[in-house]
């Protein structure tokens, strides 16, 4: 469940990008101010799959990151090489942990696996879900307060037993924010990442069912 408050607005996101380097990153992460929570959904109508669950245990690894997106800040760029956080909004959780419960979900609710976990419940699973995040965060374009969301993940299914990747694929998804509020820039990162699941949800669900 998402609590929304409209309250930040373009010029408290064009505030934080007059001032530069570590000391802007530093005072947005200030563990001291009362930040607003945010998470996204797992979506709805991603499709069951038709037949009996495939025999397999699954485990969803945390995704790895880079630096920048390993927190639990909402990343804004004001240009393709500078990285922002949104002034007194933060996600529920670190990023990767966000990103891999959603995968999670979108796993469990196709319904191919007996078993989707972030651990496996015996000696070892059957396939890890290996992931990189390469991007999630808003772009802003300061000229007319708009922003354009950009989500892209790497995803690697391995066979545990001998460590081979089987298949891999590359998923991105981008959605217009119509301003630089933060409803408008979370509803925006909700409709990317909702893209972005139906697609892995659809593609991994055919996959196992091969296996």
């Amino acid at each position: 469940m998402k609590r929304h408050r409209p309250a930040t607005i373009a010029a408290a996101v064009l505030l934080t990008f007059s001032v530069s380097g570590c000391a802007t990153l530093s005072a947005l992460s200030d563990a001291a101010t009362p930040l607003e929570a945010y998470e996204l959904r797992s979506p709805s109508d991603i499709p069951v799959y038709p037949g009996r669950p495939r025999p397999l245990d699954v485990i969803v690894e945390l995704p790895t990151s880079t630096g920048s997106l390993a927190t639990d800040r909402i990343m804004i760029r004001p240009n393709p090489l500078q990285a922002q956080y949104l002034p007194e909004v933060r996600w529920s959780d670190p990023t990767p942990v966000m990103v891999q419960n959603l995968l999670l979900r979108a796993v469990e609710a196709t319904g191919v696996a007996r078993y989707a976990g972030r651990t496996p419940i015996g000696p070892g699973g059957d396939y890890a879900i290996v992931t990189e995040l390469v991007d999630f965060h808003a772009e802003a374009n300061t000229a007319n307060d708009t922003a354009l969301i950009r989500q892209s993940l790497v995803v690697r299914l391995v066979r545990e037993r001998d460590a081979a990747i089987v298949t891999s694929r590359r998923f991105d998804a981008q959605s217009p924010s119509a301003t630089l509020e933060t409803q408008d820039l979370i509803t925006a990162f909700d409709t990317a990442s909702d893209t972005l699941l139906s697609d892995f949800a659809n593609w991994i669900s055919r996959e196992l069912a091969r296996r």
